[in-house]
């Protein structure tokens, strides 16, 4: 029996996705028809991004289930009407792209290379920096994108220290939980990355107090969530010099307004949300993976839990 999928990611989205994902359900073996538009009743699975005008899951009674082309989900898990089961992505080139960003920014302060970019000519200061065996890495965070990017960086030679909400045990890492791992991680973190999804527990867990813990200049990597980070706290501490750069890839308004003080910060770098892109070819074989697997009587993978929100 034929397939209905309604792929509900925004405007013009199919575009990219027609070609991979056709060629991703003609592997897995599925006889499906990919559609921008069907009765609810007819649609067996919903490929979905929340740039989709569909807010309304209800009528969607014969839906097996939601797949997000989005790693963050929580502009769809608090949706009253969204009663099927949800599927986040976990992509292998999404991870890739992440691990290549926080990898390479923490390579950026570790060796100190935008003194030398900017540098006037003639400048010649012999100050070798630390071996990374020497340098403590953070990590809050460590979902499938944390742990990756903690083993990356355990691969480069980093002290590698990881937080999580319930205990975790990673080879190479120090991992520490809770209220009072939280304040361990920070005390001793030279450059932080923040890679926690967006709940209650996490909004603004990077708040004046908390930033008041890390060590004197201390740089901070944020490609997780927008609202991790008390942006008027993390600005006060930019200019008391607490925090020495933050390099910022999310925020709570996308595109950042022209007028935001972060575009114009010297101690501030924005990068566009490019940390972690999905892109269409990888993405149409999880989705593919996923339906193969449910209509073969197998659990969902990467199932979103709706009472932790990811």
């Amino acid at each position: 029996m034929s397939l209905t999928l309604l792929f509900a990611a925004g405007q013009g989205a199919l575009d990219e996705y027609r070609a991979p994902l056709t060629d991703a359900l003609a592997a897995e073996g599925l006889d499906a028809t990919i559609a921008t538009d069907a009765p609810p009743g007819s649609v067996d699975y919903i490929i979905y991004a929340p740039a989709s005008p569909l807010q309304d899951f209800a009528p969607y009674t014969r839906t097996k289930a939601v797949l997000s082309l989005w790693a963050g989900v929580e502009r769809i898990v608090s949706n009253p009407t969204l009663t099927q089961p949800l599927a986040r992505m976990v992509d292998p080139s999404l991870t890739q792209g992440m691990v290549e960003y926080v990898c390479g920014h923490v390579l950026r302060y570790h060796l100190g290379m935008d003194a030398h970019i900017g540098a006037p000519p003639g400048t010649w200061v012999a100050d070798a920096p630390p071996l990374a065996s020497e340098r403590r890495v953070g990590l809050l965070g460590l979902g499938a994108l944390g742990q990756a990017c903690a083993e990356a960086l355990v691969a480069l030679g980093f002290q590698v220290w990881g937080w999580s909400r319930r205990p975790k045990t990673l080879a190479g890492i120090t991992c520490v939980h809770g209220d009072e791992g939280l304040k361990d991680i920070l005390q001793g973190t030279e450059i932080l990355v923040t890679l926690l999804p967006q709940t209650p527990r996490t909004e603004n867990i990077l708040d004046q107090g908390n930033l008041a813990l890390l060590p004197h200049g201390a740089r901070i990597i944020n490609p997780g969530r927008g609202t991790l980070i008390d942006d008027d706290a993390l600005l006060a501490a930019l200019e008391s010099g607490q925090v020495g750069h933050a390099t910022l890839d999310v925020f709570r308004t996308e595109p950042l307004p022209a007028a935001h003080p972060f575009w114009h910060h010297p101690r501030v770098t924005v990068t566009p949300h490019i940390a972690a892109a999905t892109r269409a070819a990888s993405a149409s074989r999880v989705i593919a993976r996923n339906i193969a697997r449910v209509e073969a009587g197998q659990p969902l993978l990467h199932a979103v839990a709706r009472d932790r929100g990811y």
